[in-house]
């Protein structure tokens, strides 16, 4: 469940999205992403994700370190109690173009423009160097363009080895938490009227939660103190089963109702063409 730029199978994903307020950075949102991927593509290949936000740059990425299974330590929070939902809401909706660095074992390339990107790819090793559609990055910049498209591109060997990936940013809406989750896997732009395949958690948390709120989470003793300042005490959670389908689009909702425990107003958002 992500956007590739080729064929890849996907299993297992964990989508993580908290709204904090950061002693240095004031009111951000925290993503947080992984999965299990099998690359089908014969070759290089990336995943492509939209993040609601204007400004986003390296300094933005967060390293897990040896706290690899913070997600799953979310997901072991929730696992209890968490519901599975069996249906899904709709809701419409001078700096360098591109950037390029490493982090992990992905070479990331971010963009406000998505179109942008072919003329930087070759700053990306070739061992990790995709094949990317135009259409493909035309459907961003038409239906995102407000947004700051991050390609996070790996090899074979590359993609069983991947930690999550943690990022915070500020949010367009602070009020409103949104995880990308689109569907592509064949390197095309996505198709917005196709119901396709489940198979993840969806997580969420605010600070702003009241004493008892969500299910508290374990972290590891010896975390980094500037890793533990952008992650939450309790997170609540559901899970999308293997074998369900949902209609195409992201995940997202509004902070009250998140405040309120209230998950089965969790929305799939489909992008508009702008």
């Amino acid at each position: 469940m992500c956007i590739s730029t080729g064929e890849a199978a996907f299993s297992g994903t964990i989508l993580y999205c908290g709204r904090q307020h950061h002693r240095a950075h004031g009111l951000v949102h925290v993503l947080g992403y992984q999965n299990t991927a099998v690359n089908l593509a014969g070759g290089p290949n990336a995943m492509l994700l939209h993040l609601p936000t204007r400004q986003l740059t390296p300094r933005h990425f967060l390293s897990a370190g040896r706290a690899d299974d913070i997600l799953h330590r979310m997901v072991a929070a929730v696992e209890q109690g968490a519901a599975t939902d069996d249906g899904m809401a709709w809701m419409s909706a001078e700096p360098q173009p591109v950037q390029v660095f490493d982090h992990d074992v992905y070479t990331v390339l971010l963009a406000d423009d998505p179109t942008a990107v072919p003329a930087a790819l070759w700053q990306v090793p070739p061992h990790r160097r995709p094949d990317l559609d135009p259409d493909l990055l035309r459907f961003y910049a038409d239906h995102f363009p407000d947004h700051t498209i991050a390609v996070c591109c790996f090899d074979n060997a590359d993609a069983q080895r991947a930690k999550p990936l943690l990022m915070w940013y500020a949010p367009l809406d602070p009020d409103r938490l949104t995880v990308p989750a689109l569907d592509s896997h064949t390197g095309k732009a996505p198709d917005l009227d196709a119901t396709v395949p489940v198979d993840h958690w969806v997580l969420f948390s605010t600070d702003q939660a009241p004493s008892g709120w969500g299910a508290p989470v374990v972290y590891p003793g010896d975390m980094r103190h500037r890793l533990r300042a952008f992650l939450p005490t309790a997170v609540v959670g559901r899970h999308y089963r293997h074998g369900q389908t949902l209609p195409n689009g992201d995940f997202t909702i509004s902070h009250r109702d998140l405040l309120a425990g209230d998950l089965d107003r969790i929305e799939r958002l489909r992008p508009t063409r702008r």
